[in-house]
């Protein structure tokens, strides 16, 4: 992977299969990275036949409940966004080492916003767990 394509967050990479989403709520586990809740399943081999064309998978959520308005949840999941993209390739290199592809998905669990430091702090905590768990 070169430096120009490892920060980099491709449609490829976004999950929007509805079969994956529905595996990965089904059997995925959970942690929490405040104000994060992270959901991940690995994947040794893809379980539908097609093969998934990224190492990882990612879906990114924030609930309608808690922030009305379209512009809220944009401005927060452009910034998680922000932070994955910037932290993935240390977690894809874990990834390709161990031969194995992540289906993940980071819900917004607060009903304020945090700062850009605060987000990447609670993304590299995030990274740093789901690397543990490989």
């Amino acid at each position: 992977m070169t430096t120009t394509q490892g920060y980099t967050f491709s449609k490829e990479e976004r999950l929007s299969w509805k079969r994956y989403i529905d595996l990965l709520f089904a059997q995925g586990q959970s942690f929490v990275a405040f104000p994060l809740r992270v959901i991940f399943l690995f994947l040794d081999e893809p379980p539908f036949g097609e093969p998934l064309s990224a190492r990882s998978s990612t879906l990114i959520s924030v609930s309608k409940k808690k922030f009305k308005r379209a512009v809220k949840r944009n401005r927060i999941k452009r910034q998680i966004r922000e932070t994955y993209r910037v932290r993935k390739p240390e977690l894809i290199t874990s990834l390709e080492a161990k031969d194995k592809h992540l289906l993940v998905a980071f819900l917004y669990l607060d009903n304020e916003f945090h700062t850009f430091p605060q987000m990447e702090k609670a993304m590299s905590k995030a990274i740093r767990i789901l690397r543990e768990k490989i």
